[in-house]
């Protein structure tokens, strides 16, 4: 049986991220952090910050994140100023919040600090990218609410995912939309080098675009991703081989080019990474069944699902059905560190 330390000791950096609210995600972060106590010099940020210090929907506190002395964090200067550790400031980053400046300290004593870092992936691989400056052996980065872009492969080497029972009552849906989402997150990397290179060529000049079977590619100029359908339509013919695809990929593109064109049938669709993926199953499983393909440029290394059988709202799941169920579902390692990973 796998555990936490060992799923993500070959990474430097690991970025935890959440199904919903409440399933659990500090919970891990406090967990590695004690797990690694003494072994590993950490690293800690986050993207963006995930609400209140109290949930207003529960009234629960949420857990605080305690470190040890030596640890080293990134968080904006307001709540840099009221995390309650002796600190040191490091460095002041020039990379600015609502909630201030991003300052890296150092803990000089075990306490607690709470953690908000920039909302842009670019930002937050920079300030990742300081604190590994500073010696540490690992960053983790904890993800917020919603932001499965938090997963991006542009930022962190591997991503844990975190599902619980505040995503629904009914163990069941809980167990199917996490393994919907791992789903997404795992789509399969494109493996043609050349494909790839012109891929990222496309996508350095506009949001679409399409390649021949002679390699030539055409690039096509639309606002967003979301009104990409219709262009992708009028441009499909038998000389395509892939469409790449900047930004997200939603259910509304794939139902419009489904009922427009056949000619969408064993071309391959190229989008950046799994996070700008918004499909339904259902959406998803018809494209597939009836010809179409998805691969990603950027793979997403999802080393492992926990989960917490609590909800705030006052029911919970039996520990042992909810692991054996999702265990029996995914073909990745799945833990619950409440349990302390039975």
């Amino acid at each position: 049986m796998s555990d936490i330390l060992s799923l993500i000791k070959p990474y430097k950096t690991i970025s935890i991220i959440g199904m919903e609210k409440n399933v659990g995600k500090t919970t891990v972060l406090n967990h590695i952090i004690n797990k690694t106590r003494g072994g590993y010099l950490l690293g800690l940020t986050s993207i963006g910050r995930d609400g209140e210090d109290t949930d207003r929907v529960t009234n629960t506190q949420k857990p605080k994140i305690y470190v040890e002395k030596g640890t080293i964090f990134a968080t904006c200067k307001e709540l840099f100023l009221k995390s309650d550790v002796t600190k040191e400031i490091l460095e002041t980053t020039g990379i600015y919040t609502p909630l201030g400046e991003i300052i890296i300290g150092k803990a000089l004593s075990d306490g607690y600090v709470e953690l908000a870092g920039p909302s842009a992936n670019s930002l937050i691989k920079e300030v990742s990218n300081k604190i590994i400056n500073f010696g540490v052996d690992k960053v983790l980065v904890d993800g917020a609410l919603s932001r499965k872009t938090m997963a991006s492969p542009s930022i962190t080497q591997a991503t844990i995912l975190s599902t619980g029972a505040a995503l629904s009552k009914s163990l069941n849906e809980v167990i199917d939309k996490t393994e919907h989402t791992l789903r997404l997150l795992s789509t399969e990397k494109e493996s043609n080098e050349i494909i790839l290179k012109l891929a990222h060529e496309i996508l350095k000049k506009a949001r679409l675009g399409f390649i021949y079977k002679d390699y030539s590619y055409k690039t096509v100029d639309v606002l967003t991703s979301l009104e990409s359908s219709k262009y992708i339509v009028e441009n499909l013919n038998e000389d395509v081989i892939y469409v790449v695809i900047k930004g997200v990929l939603t259910d509304k593109t794939l139902e419009d080019i489904i009922k427009s064109t056949d000619k969408y049938k064993e071309k391959i669709f190229l989008v950046e990474d799994g996070t700008k993926l918004f499909l339904s199953t259902d959406i998803l499983n018809v494209f597939i069944k009836s010809g179409g393909k998805i691969k990603v440029l950027l793979p997403i290394n999802v080393v492992c699902i926990t989960i917490n059988p609590k909800s705030p709202y006052g029911y919970e799941f039996d520990s042992k059905v909810f692991l054996e169920k999702m265990r029996h579902r995914v073909n990745i390692p799945v833990l619950n560190v409440l349990g302390d990973e039975k």
